[in-house]
């Protein structure tokens, strides 16, 4: 065990570096939970033991601890921050893309009612009573109901 710790201290940045990569591997097995920043920081710091081996093994504890809170928060500044600012997520939402488009009624609206052809399939419409082949565009979505108006031509 002493042969052990006198080579871990002669060789403290191939311990930092090892778990530098060890926390990346971590990252790529449960990604979303910071070990990216962490095994950064502990490559910063296996670097830093590799330069700077005077300074012990408390000395690069606390420079991984500073290094560690530093890029956690540069992460979050700079790359979370980002997924923030996009605003309401589009789970779930993509019927939103039809909105202002043309479709042809498929089944006659009657009594506000019917059904529109978008592509190889049909989505029940609301609107004003139109006959089939009406053209009629699309005003919004309301779950997997389309609001439509019939185009002028």
């Amino acid at each position: 065990m002493e042969a052990f710790l006198s080579w871990a201290v002669e060789n403290a940045h191939w311990l930092w570096w090892g778990v530098g990569v060890l926390l990346l591997a971590g990252e790529m097995v449960i990604p979303g939970v910071y070990l990216l920043w962490i095994g950064i920081a502990g490559l910063a710091t296996g670097l830093l033991a590799f330069f700077m081996p005077d300074m012990g093994f408390d000395g690069h504890g606390l420079a991984f601890a500073v290094l560690g809170a530093a890029s956690i928060y540069i992460g979050n500044r700079f790359f979370y921050a980002k997924m923030m600012e996009e605003g309401e997520p589009v789970v779930n939402t993509r019927g939103q893309s039809h909105v202002g488009k043309v479709y042809l009624v498929s089944d006659a609206i009657v009594n506000g009612r019917g059904h529109v052809t978008v592509g190889d399939s049909r989505w029940l419409a609301e609107g004003p009573d139109s006959a089939e082949g009406t053209r009629v565009k699309v005003k919004s979505i309301n779950g997997i109901v389309m609001n439509v108006e019939p185009v002028e031509d």
